[in-house]
C-alpha cells in the first residue's frame, strides 16, 4: 500500500516581504535580518511531531542545508538594535 504525499500550503510573499505567521514561505531567495543569502528549498514535518520546518541552504561558504522550525523562521526578531523579521524574500 503507497502512502500519498501531500504538500505543505506555501504562500509566496513579494521581495522584501516577510512570510507570514505560520504560513509557510514558498522556496527561494531570502535574507536572514544579519545580511547573509538564503535559499528556502521547501518545507516538511517532522517524522515524530509533526512540527513544521523550512529547509534551507547558505548561499555562502560551504552552500550547507538547514533546518528551522517554521514558527522560528517567520517570527520576528528583537536584538542589537534590530527589530524585524528573521527572513525577508529577496527574489
Amino acid at each position: 500500500m503507497s502512502e500519498s504525499i501531500t504538500p505543505e500550503p506555501t504562500s509566496a510573499p513579494s521581495p522584501g516581504a516577510a512570510p507570514s505567521p505560520g504560513a509557510a514561505p514558498s522556496p527561494g531567495i531570502y535574507r536572514h535580518f544579519k545580511g547573509a543569502l538564503y535559499e528556502v528549498v521547501g518545507t516538511g514535518r517532522h517524522s515524530e511531531t509533526e512540527e513544521q520546518l523550512v529547509f534551507y541552504r547558505k548561499l555562502y561558504d560551504d552552500y550547507s542545508f538547514w533546518v528551522r522550525p517554521l514558527d522560528d523562521f517567520v517570527a520576528n526578531v528583537r536584538r542589537d538594535g534590530y527589530d524585524g523579521p528573521r527572513f525577508v524574500r529577496e527574489h
